[in-house]
């Protein structure tokens, strides 16, 4: 059995998902879950209707406009077809129902109740696709099967409970039909209130499935021929990583490389389960393997964190940053849920690179303004690089105004201006 995870940019549009559906062909026969981003851009504009309703302004336009970009990318492909149709519109008055309801007041648990809607739309649609295309399958909820508790936004798995309904639904669907169609990102709570696991965590989905089920291999499906050792629009001659150890994926994956999820590769890892990242334009290419290797190569890898907060913090009363002011501020950065990208202290302040949003870390920083001065950067960059050489150094760093800099043996990071 394999796991495949299809990314928004791979479901974007009518073309796409036929793209989809012949790499599907490609494995005719084999067991496969496949796990499916929403299309596109969808995640980005359901944010947008989320901060209309929490602002409890008219929602219908948006909601209108979502559903034509389904409906228009449905019509293409399969001109004419009702039922394709009528199972969209049973999701869109699902949406409205749950828009109509009051605003809780509740971002976090809000967001997951409405933003969910993406990928439950796109797994619809691909899934009736394939059924009418020659793909038979089963399309499985996994809000019923990724078991979380409340923390929404950011879900931690029941790996009992979740192991032991995904091996028995996908499981009994395979006696049926070979292909599972399930959704990436989103879960569920014993309470049936849906959670998502985080930005970009179709891939900790397949990770999930994988690891359940003992899968062969995990695939991710993307764009590029494989791993890169930089984001190929910012860096035009990055080139491709034929192959990685675990231990470095997951350095790579912390600093936030974004071509794997930070929490994908811990349950791979556990289970020795490879993962490769394949160009969905060539299903047949070889493209990049994480697993049990050595590591081959130690060229420079450049990732890139736009957008950034660079915080100082410093007591008031002018004495050192002992353990007790460290402890005191971790507990607010928990409190608020602000993830630190990096961070530095010295003898009078600490220092932090964060990304969290600008809601979350405001209240955070208020609160901490009660016992100490804190000063801070916005829009900042921070830029690691991995494996670094003077020559690396100097191409992201020349002509910008360097903020912070921590070195060790093989990582040096950088926040600039």
């Amino acid at each position: 059995m394999q796991v495949f995870k299809f990314g928004g940019a791979s479901v974007k549009d009518a073309p796409a998902i036929q793209n989809l559906s012949k790499i599907l062909h490609f494995f005719a026969g084999q067991e496969l879950v496949v796990v499916i981003s929403a299309m596109g851009k969808t995640t980005n504009f359901l944010e947008r209707l989320l901060k209309a309703y929490s602002s409890q302004e008219d929602t219908s336009a948006l909601v209108e406009e979502l559903m034509r970009y389904h409906l228009d990318v449905l019509e293409e492909l399969l001109p004419g077809d009702d039922e394709g149709k009528n199972r969209l519109t049973a999701l869109r008055q699902e949406m409205e129902s749950r828009l109509a309801v009051p605003y809780s007041g509740r971002y976090d648990y809000e967001y997951d109740q409405i933003v969910s809607f993406g990928e439950l739309l796109s797994t619809t649609l691909i899934a009736y696709y394939l059924q009418q295309s020659g793909v038979p399958n089963t399309w499985l909820n996994a809000t019923e099967l990724v078991m979380t508790d409340a923390t929404y936004r950011e879900g931690k798995v029941d790996w009992e409970l979740t192991g032991a309904r995904i091996r028995e639904a996908v499981l009994a669907a395979m006696t049926k039909e070979p292909v599972v169609i399930t959704q990436g990102f989103i879960g569920g709570t014993h309470e049936r209130t849906r959670v998502t696991l985080g930005r970009e965590g179709s891939d900790y989905t397949a990770a999930i499935f994988a690891y359940c089920l003992d899968a062969e291999r995990v695939t991710i499906w993307k764009d590029v021929p494989g791993l890169l050792n930089a984001d190929p629009k910012r860096f035009p001659d990055a080139v491709k990583l034929d192959e990685l150890p675990y231990q470095e994926a997951l350095e790579l994956s912390y600093y936030g490389a974004s071509v794997i999820h930070p929490k994908t590769l811990k349950p791979l890892q556990n289970k020795h389960i490879p993962l490769f990242v394949k160009s969905f334009f060539h299903p047949e290419d070889t493209g990049s393997m994480i697993g049990d290797c050595p590591l081959s190569t130690t060229i420079p890898s450049f990732i890139v964190k736009d957008n950034q907060t660079l915080l100082t913090i410093f007591p008031k009363d002018f004495s050192f940053v002992a353990e007790e002011n460290l402890s005191e501020i971790f507990t607010l950065f928990a409190k608020y849920r602000v993830h630190i990208n990096m961070m530095q202290n010295s003898a009078l302040s600490f220092s932090v690179c964060t990304g969290t949003e600008m809601d979350r870390l405001k209240a955070c920083v208020e609160e901490m303004k009660v016992r100490y001065k804190v000063k801070y950067n916005e829009a900042v960059t921070l830029v690691t690089i991995r494996h670094y050489t003077p020559e690396a150094i100097r191409r992201v760093t020349e002509g910008r105004s360097i903020l912070l800099r921590q070195t060790s043996r093989t990582t040096i990071q950088y926040v600039l201006l």
